[in-house]
């Protein structure tokens, strides 16, 4: 993967995790009582948030000061 589609699929999962932050306070603030489908989007959001990191260090050059 060039740097250029790594810089772009950074920023798709920024934003679906970014849209599931918003769907997650949207059902706590409708009173559902849904927890195992919170506890999906939660799921859902742990790993784009890992799989952000992971890009992020890969598109950061490990510097040692």
């Amino acid at each position: 993967m060039t740097e250029d589609e790594m810089r772009k699929r950074l920023a798709v999962l920024k934003t679906e995790h970014r849209d599931l932050d918003a769907a997650i306070e949207a059902l706590r603030a409708t009173g559902s009582h849904d927890q195992l489908q919170i506890a999906r989007l939660k799921k859902r959001k742990l790993s784009l948030k890992d799989q952000v990191v992971q890009l992020e260090d890969a598109l950061l050059p490990d510097i040692i000061a």
